[in-house]
């Protein structure tokens, strides 16, 4: 049953120039019949991304011969107001910005492939992102207080923090599209032997598959995995070290892909537990940087690479303009794209469908030996009520202490920005995980400040 106070939900994207998300968005929205009727607002700040959105997706729409009603703004608060979930998916010039922080950390001795959560980079993302999410926030608690509030921009675990802390009122959580389920699950009774293929997956194998995952957002492990009560973890491992060198991430050439899989094995190897989300997890260690004085099998990370990314996102612009003026057929558009994390949990919430999902919020006992408040990316019950997480037991030695050492750097990041305080800046710097020496931090802050003083709040300036 569909609930019935929202039978013609509306969904606000602000950044559906987000290509990572925006094109989803659209086929979600379009092919789930609990959406389809509704309203689909799109918000970006540049007109022309906007145009070309919304002009793309009132052509799926009108092929698929749904109700879905489009609307388009370069300013979020024409649309805020009957909003029942606005999702946050923006971030300005970010390739540009991520490929400074890198070329500045690397100045410095640390090395950083993805830039976007820990080190410096994602406590400077933090810096240009979070001022405008708490702007956006308060217009919310304006315009549709009753709306649900999902973050989709990195660093995830910081502006969800600082959501929950500097904006109680609202009802949010924050998403990373790396544990979208059931393919999470199905990727690992894969590499169990559980499946042959990814269609033999079906419920029952669901219910004999025990999985459990939890820690920090991009620092996550799989801490449990039983299939019909018997240890599949060690068989796991061993499908990782089978395939290290081969992996490409999902289709990643570039930094973020290189070495995954033997990575996973080494940690596995050292602590006993296989982390998910490699291709950021090498970065939240220090192992991998290059500071050794012996030689490692696997190299030091390689770097954000901007240029390749850049071509990327022409890629995707390309395809959206290829679509809108008929190269490629409309009809193609359902069978090209598919479903999106943060628009799969909308659908179902509105239809009280009873999925699980990882989602990012408070921990709320679920991890028995961390803080309740600990914002964890954990296996949830999610419904317009509210948000559960699944208990997991216990997170392992060695593996917390690191757990609590992002926690913090992400914690005093997120009340640097909102309180602008330049002694929490530098208190999160001098936590990070990947800073080690309080001159060469200093000097990282005064370097980015001054590169991106074009985008970071002018009162840092005063």
């Amino acid at each position: 049953m569909i609930n019935t106070n929202i039978e013609r939900p509306k969904v606000v994207v602000i950044g559906a120039g987000s290509l990572f998300f925006g094109r989803q968005s659209i086929w979600q929205m379009v092919h789930s019949s609990y959406l389809n009727k509704g309203t689909l607002a799109l918000v970006d700040s540049d007109p022309e991304k906007l145009s070309k959105m919304v002009r793309l997706a009132e052509m799926v729409a009108r092929d698929n011969q749904v109700e879905l009603r489009i609307e388009g703004a370069t300013d979020w608060r024409e649309v805020l107001p009957g909003a029942d979930f606005v999702v946050l998916s923006f971030a300005k010039d970010s390739v540009k910005y991520r490929g400074i922080d890198c070329e500045v950390s690397l100045k410095y001795g640390i090395r950083m492939c993805s830039g976007d959560t820990i080190g410096p980079g994602g406590i400077f993302r933090a810096m240009r992102e979070l001022p405008v999410i708490m702007q956006c926030a308060k217009d919310i608690e304006e315009l549709c207080p009753e709306a649900w509030v999902i973050n989709y921009i990195n660093p995830s675990t910081v502006h969800g923090i600082a959501l929950t802390r500097y904006a109680p009122a609202l009802k949010s959580f924050a998403l990373c599209d790396s544990h979208h389920m059931p393919h999470k699950k199905i990727h690992y009774a894969l590499r169990a032997g559980i499946i042959q293929e990814a269609e033999e997956y079906t419920s029952e194998v669901d219910e004999r598959f025990d999985f459990r995952i939890a820690g920090v957002n991009h620092f996550t492990w799989l801490l449990h995995a039983e299939y019909d009560g018997r240890d599949v973890m060690p068989r796991i491992a061993e499908a990782l070290r089978e395939s290290a060198g081969t992996e490409n991430d999902g289709g990643d050439t570039g930094a973020k892909a290189l070495h995954n899989d033997a990575i996973t094995y080494e940690l596995y190897d050292i602590f006993g537990y296989i982390p998910t989300c490699t291709a950021h997890t090498k970065e939240y260690v220090r192992y991998w940087q290059g500071l050794g004085k012996t030689k490692d099998i696997i190299p030091p990370l390689s770097i954000w690479e901007t240029e390749d990314r850049y071509k990327r996102h022409e890629e995707m612009w390309q395809q959206v303009d290829d679509f809108i003026d008929g190269t490629i057929p409309i009809g193609e558009y359902m069978s090209t794209l598919g479903p999106d994390h943060a628009t799969d949990i909308i659908e179902s919430m509105v239809g009280n469908l009873g999925k699980k999902f990882f989602i990012n919020t408070l921990n709320q006992g679920a991890v028995s030996n961390m803080n309740d408040d600990a914002f964890l990316e954990l296996l949830c019950e999610v419904s317009m009520d509210g948000v559960r997480p699944i208990s997991v037991g216990e997170m392992p030695r060695g593996i917390r202490g690191m757990q609590e050492l992002v926690l913090d750097t992400h914690e005093l990041t997120a009340a640097a920005v909102v309180e602008q305080s330049y002694t929490q800046l530098r208190k999160a710097m001098l936590t990070d995980p990947l800073v080690n020496s309080i001159h060469d931090a200093d000097m990282i802050i005064a370097e980015l400040l001054e590169r991106e003083k074009d985008i970071i709040p002018s009162i840092w300036y005063k």
